[in-house]
This record gives C-alpha cells, structure tokens and sequence, in this order.
C-alpha cells in the first residue's frame, strides 16, 4: 500500500514557528524514513500569505485529493492541534470527504488532550520544561488558545494536573476555559513566568500574551505588581509534547496498517 503522512497545522507567521514546524516535520521523518511528509494549514489567511509569497499552503482538504491524484492508496493525518475541538472536528470532516472523493484510506489521529492519559503526560512535559532559570516558588502562567466547544474543559483538566506536580504553576486559555482573571488571585511570587500553550510562537504568543499593549496577558500580569518574564517557545518545540503527537500519529499509522481508515 503507497502511504503518505499529512501533518495539519493551523499556520506560523513568524520565523521561530516555520522552524518549530520543520523541527516536528524532521521528528516524523526520522520515524518514517521513506514515507512522504506533507503539510496542510487550516487558517486561510495565513494560506493566502504564503500563496503570495509562493510557498505551498494547501487545505486539509486540497492536500487529501492532491494525494489521491498521486496515486497513494492511504494517508495518515496527524494535527498539533491541542484539543479536540471545532478545529479538529473540521480537520476530521475535510479528509474524509477528500478521501471519500478520491478513493483514499485515510485516519486522522487525535489531538494534543486527546484523553486523561495524554493529560498526565502534557502535565509531565510542562512542568519537565519549565524555564532553568525559575527560582523555588515562583509563578509559572501557561496561556492556551481556548474554545467554545465542549472540549475546552480539557485545559481545566490539565490544570489541575499540573497543580499535583506544581502548585504554583497556573494554566488558563484566552476563551471559554480558565481566564487570566480567575488566575491573577493566585499569583504570589514577585516574578511571573508566562509561557504559550500553543504549538508555535505566532501572532497570540507575540500579541496577546507576551506584548506591551494593554490587552495582553503580560500587561495585565504586570498591572497587578509583578514582573512579567514570557518564555517564547511552542509546545512543538518541547520533546515531551512532540512524543505526545507522535504516538498519536502511530496509531493513525496502525490503524491503516490494519486496514481501519475512513474512504
């Protein structure tokens, strides 16, 4: 059976999220050696920029039927999404009505919090990854992109994993989970780490958490007496993370194997 891998993410605009892009698409090569990798990008604006400069930003759904016409017979689908949400559920509906078009196996594997196993291991992964320099005690906010969908409750979840290994470690997303607001009581320490919960460092990592403007969650860290230290760094960049992914891509990848996949 001629197989391909699809990796889907939602797009990087800035230069250190290609390249955390490129470091996971080495990680996948490295596991599959001979198997093509491909790339799919769900946010249309950032697929009209690289159209415009000429880089290759197809749609899930464009890259399932672009596989279909190479003649491969099955593609395992693999998003650095965080949570089963909306996102993911388009993600699930574009390649299997490509793969229903052009005759392709296809699975999709599951997102970063895909169940309370992966939410042990991402709790295990940030903490393992928390900044060198953190002195004993002080504040650590993880910021997430958050949903309204159901499966926002998945960062509630990790939080409270994560505050069985750290307590002093806070995670909290920009919409529909825990708000900076219900967080901002709990800081105590003078300095405040502040980190994304987000595959790359784009626009809300360099925006809306880490930047100077008011809205932002550092401004508003630093509003109520703190020093504000962000961390910017993708979750795709962390190795515990990926290995999360990645063993999520090789059920995907079994699953085909034993002929499971939609068409």
């Amino acid at each position: 059976m001629r197989r391909a891998i699809l990796l889907v993410a939602f797009g990087a605009s800035s230069a250190q999220g290609r390249n955390a892009l490129a470091g996971f698409d080495a990680l996948v090569r490295g596991r599959y050696p001979g198997t093509p990798v491909r790339w799919a990008y769900t946010s249309l604006l950032l697929r009209e920029r690289m159209a415009q400069a000429r880089q290759k930003s197809d749609s899930v759904y464009k890259a399932v039927l672009r596989l279909g016409l190479e003649r491969f017979e099955a593609v395992a689908v693999q998003p650095l999404q965080t949570i089963p949400g909306e996102e993911h559920e388009e993600v699930c509906a574009a390649a299997r009505d490509a793969a229903c078009q052009c005759g392709l196996a296809c699975q999709v594997g599951v997102p970063l919090l895909a169940g309370a196993d992966d939410v042990r291991a991402t709790a295990l992964a940030l903490v393992r990854h928390l900044p060198e320099d953190r002195a004993p005690g002080e504040d650590v906010v993880f910021m997430g992109h958050g949903a309204r969908h159901e499966a926002v409750s998945r960062y509630e979840d990790l939080a409270a994993a994560v505050r069985q290994l750290d307590d002093r470690v806070h995670v909290g997303a920009m919409n529909g989970a825990a708000t900076l607001e219900t967080i901002l009581p709990a800081l105590v320490s003078r300095r405040v780490w502040l980190m994304p919960l987000l595959s790359v460092v784009g626009r809300h990592a360099l925006e809306d958490m880490a930047g100077e403007k008011g809205h932002s969650w550092r401004s508003r860290i630093e509003a109520g007496g703190h020093q504000c230290l962000p961390v910017l760094k993708g979750t795709a960049e962390y190795a515990g993370v990926a290995e999360i992914w990645l063993r999520h891509l090789e059920g995907a990848v079994q699953s085909l194997a034993a002929g499971g996949g939609m068409r």
